[in-house]
């Protein structure tokens, strides 16, 4: 009997050699199609698969499951990776794996393959998510194979493959850049992208309007939240209400199509070393998360809002080197969890030309007293206290003044 081998499978010129020359070299090639938001034909890339060998192609919609158990979590501690990235493509990966390996398991083989370049995130983030839910599992990755890198220089070789082997390819030019989707966003990269000293040419964004072209008038939405996470959505202009968590994303995604909003340009750091220059388009979570903020600001405890924000950076950064469920991950978001239990209320937002402006913010849980900050009345509290307060928390900054000007 051939070995069964768990494809992740696109459609795509690299992902339909792959199939092929896994097909030619004995394997018994399962297609897995992993439905995270992007705008393809499903149907059309199935009827591909079989088409290029694959004895069976399973197209599973994890869309739905992205949202509950890995947005909404990642929301709880507003991870933003080197104070810029959204993480759109990283928060993907982690259910893409998970999914991999349990048709794997379902198909009783430990063999599964990939066509994540040698030199980008996702070959560490996939090959992780597959070793932490299998951890016998056997990865094929051509593109770090010297048997597929001797036959396999560039495109050319691989067109040559395809026609070779009767692998349709798509007749359309290919976009001299590099791009990929799912519901939280789009990342374009490399190709005409490479040289940061050039803008990006406004043709290249897809999710969102340039503030250019954005209308000349607010959007205005109320986003409520329960423990961190949000339950509703509301478009205070036409009454609109959505509380399911997939529609919810989907909303906030047009509402920040139609406002411009979500449009990083930036270098990044690759985990394997390497500075990439990525543009992204997150329409929907940048209007999120600026909410989720606000909201904090009103629910947060000081010393419990300044100790997360301290290890956000550190969760941001697990999350976009692929450690999505190693225990130092685990550890971080039981705390999240815990810091988000009081962070309940309403958080209204007004969209305009590429900007989430806070309009208003109200909670049960707040720990807001208007009288104690007013500058108009005291509110119970004496200013006289402050004395011995300052001369307390001086006596250290005091004593080194002295010293130095001792010397």
């Amino acid at each position: 009997m051939k070995e069964k081998v768990i494809l992740a499978y696109s459609g795509g010129l690299d992902t339909s050699v792959i199939l092929k020359w896994l097909s030619n070299k004995g394997f018994d090639v399962i297609a897995y199609v992993a439905d995270v938001g992007q705008n393809e034909d499903f149907k059309a890339i199935e009827e591909k698969a079989y088409a290029t060998g694959a004895s069976k192609v399973y197209i599973e919609d994890l869309k739905k499951e992205l949202v509950t158990d890995y947005i909404f979590p990642a929301l709880k501690s507003n991870c933003i990776y080197e104070g810029t990235y959204m993480l759109g493509t990283s928060l993907a990966r982690p259910v893409i794996a998970k999914r991999h390996i349990e048709i794997a398991k379902k198909e009783g083989t430990k063999y599964v393959a990939h066509g994540a370049t040698g030199k980008g995130n996702d070959q560490v983030r996939f090959e992780f998510g597959y070793y932490m839910n299998m951890s016998d599992v056997k990865i094929i990755s051509p593109w770090k194979d010297e048997e597929w890198l001797s036959q396999f220089e560039g495109r050319s070789d691989m067109l040559a493959y395809a026609e070779k082997y009767n692998i349709p390819v798509k007749a359309s030019i290919k976009k001299p850049y590099s791009e990929d989707e799912n519901l939280i966003h789009i990342s374009h990269e490399a190709g005409i992208l490479e040289n940061p000293a050039k803008r990006c040419p406004e043709d290249v964004f897809s999710l969102t309007v340039s503030p250019k072209e954005a209308k000349d008038e607010e959007t205005v939405l109320t986003l409520e939240f329960k423990d961190g996470i949000p339950v509703s959505v509301k478009n205070e202009g036409d009454g609109t209400i959505v509380t399911d968590p997939l529609e919810m994303i989907l909303y906030l995604n047009k509402m920040g199509h139609d406002n411009a909003i979500g449009r990083v340009d930036m270098v990044e750091n690759r985990y394997i070393g390497i500075k990439s220059r990525g543009v992204y388009e997150t329409p929907g979570c940048e209007i999120l998360w600026k909410a989720h903020h606000n909201l904090e600001g009103l629910c947060m405890d000081k010393e419990a809002m300044h100790l997360r924000d301290m290890l956000s950076p550190k969760y941001a950064e697990l999350i976009y080197n692929g450690y999505w469920g190693a225990p130092e991950f685990n550890m971080l978001t039981a705390l999240f969890d815990e810091s988000q239990k009081d962070v309940t209320g309403k958080a209204t937002v007004a969209l305009y030309k590429g900007n989430v402006i806070n309009a208003g913010i109200e909670s049960p849980t707040s720990l807001y007293n208007e009288d104690l900050g007013s500058m108009d009345k005291a509110g119970g509290y004496h200013p006289v206290d402050c004395k011995g307060f300052i001369n307390i928390n001086a006596i250290r900054l005091i004593a080194s003044a002295e010293r130095k000007h001792s010397k």
